[in-house]
């Protein structure tokens, strides 16, 4: 069910409940907002009472950059105070997997189980790729680049004889040129530049609850070596690798169910 607005920490936060079951947070990925994150908000949604929101600065949240992690991190827990979650379990998709690690070291005790998909920790533990240096590209060289970030496989004869993966990088590309509202790119933009700060490499011990991390053995954006890092420095931590890149949980149609049931226990 649609909720109204939060306000908090400066400003109001759109969010939305959907779903019946055990409680779980769901944070967003980079320019994403509820309407594009709909398919796999509804997935999780099928076994848990999800909570999710525009992220500031997008969607339905408003929000003037610049913005650091920590406020992104502060934004989830202003949700869950206010609706009465002392723990939940917790989800972050790429950028919102950096989110969720933020929170998840900063307010431990909050987080009773972690799920982190396509993401880095930063420092020590490597970076995902620069997307704010994509801005500086022409049109052209961004659609030459963007499909090796990815899949590190998708050149342009892979593409040529493999109909599905075209199709999706080609729907990646359509939502890419989409135009979007001043307030809409400057939210993402704030979001880019926060995301180029994101370091909790150091601090991921501090994580105590058992942690998934998820990876696609071909992801150009946040390779597999980073969720290696991150799963070698969190103490209760699984680390599993699938046959795809950063969309590998829409590529690889047995990641959904495993993460569902893992979340679960």
């Amino acid at each position: 069910m649609a909720v109204p607005t939060l306000a908090a920490n400066g400003m109001e936060l759109y969010y939305e409940r959907r779903g019946e079951g055990p409680r779980l947070l769901f944070c967003n990925g980079s320019g994403a907002n509820l309407e594009t994150s709909a398919p796999i908000v509804d997935a999780f949604a099928a076994r848990f009472d999800v909570l999710a929101h525009d992220q500031r600065g997008l969607g339905k949240t408003g929000g003037t950059g610049p913005f650091s992690m920590a406020e992104y991190a502060a934004d989830a827990l202003a949700l869950l105070d206010a609706l009465g979650w002392y723990t939940t379990r917790l989800i972050g998709v790429s950028f919102g997997g950096m989110v969720a690690q933020e929170m998840a070291v900063t307010w431990p005790e909050r987080v009773s189980r972690l799920a982190l998909l396509c993401t880095s920790p930063g420092g020590g533990g490597g970076g995902s790729y620069p997307l704010h240096e994509l801005a500086a590209l022409s049109d052209e060289e961004r659609a030459t680049r963007y499909p090796t970030l990815l899949d590190t496989r998708f050149t342009p004869a892979w593409l040529a004889a493999h109909p599905s993966d075209r199709a999706m990088v080609e729907m990646v590309a359509e939502r890419r040129r989409a135009p979007a509202s001043p307030a809409a790119a400057e939210g993402a933009a704030a979001q880019l530049e926060a995301r180029r700060g994101h370091d909790v490499y150091d601090r991921l011990p501090r994580i105590s609850c058992p942690t998934l991390v998820a990876c696609g053995r071909y992801d150009g954006i946040a390779p597999p070596e980073n969720s290696q890092a991150i799963a070698a420095q969190v103490p209760r931590a699984e680390l599993r690798t699938y046959d795809g890149g950063h969309a590998f949980f829409f590529q690889d149609p047995t990641v959904v169910p495993e993460v569902l049931d893992w979340l679960a226990e």
